[in-house]
């Protein structure tokens, strides 16, 4: 049976997006996304995107087609996802120095220069994107969230796996889940905590 809510997978940049949106279409969650953005080597199975969602502030008319669907929304645009639908958000989460890096790595191979914001700045810039959508959150009774942490869905898929099927209605098929998790994908990496 089809989910009556739209699920939102978000996080900032390079925290583990489009590996979830992986592990929910090979679970049997239908995603919303189109090829504007093609596989390439830094997301070498796909980005998982729809473009239409970077125009949300201005037409918001595809949040019905995602009803029963995974869509990505970029964390600073959740907010804008209007009324009138349920939504059940999947929040990733990684460590700010590895997303920084990963950041860092693909601007590089695209060929731009590394931004001079010093890493302290863009801690902060990520820490009240963190917290407008903690407000969101608790200011809607619309939507409910899930905290991934990027690391555990990599070193502990079925688990995650677990989790999500629990959170979104208990359709999912866990073991596809995990057979799409490439922990050599995981390259940028922070020194475990303690």
């Amino acid at each position: 049976m089809k989910p009556r809510f739209v699920t939102v997978v978000t996080g900032i940049p390079r925290s583990g997006t489009s590996l979830m949106m992986q592990m929910l279409a090979a679970g049997g969650l239908e995603p919303l996304c189109d090829d504007a953005r093609p596989p390439d080597a830094d997301n070498p199975l796909g980005y998982y995107e729809f473009e239409a969602v970077k125009c949300i502030q201005r037409d918001a008319r595809w949040v019905s087609d995602a009803v029963g669907r995974a869509v990505k929304v970029v964390q600073p645009l959740v907010t804008e996802l209007p009324g009138g639908h349920a939504y059940r958000l999947v929040w990733m989460r990684r460590p700010l120095d590895e997303v920084l890096a990963s950041q860092r790595e693909m601007l590089m191979r695209l060929g731009g220069e590394p931004d001079d914001l010093p890493s302290e700045r863009w801690v902060a810039i990520f820490r009240d994107q963190d917290r407008a959508l903690e407000r969101w959150l608790d200011e809607r009774g619309d939507a409910r969230a899930l905290l991934v942490e990027y690391r555990d869905a990599v070193s502990n898929p079925g688990a995650t796996a677990r989790n999500l099927d629990a959170f979104l209605g208990g359709e999912l098929d866990c073991e596809a889940i995990c057979r799409v998790v490439d922990p050599a994908l995981y390259r940028r990496k922070a020194d475990p905590p303690g």
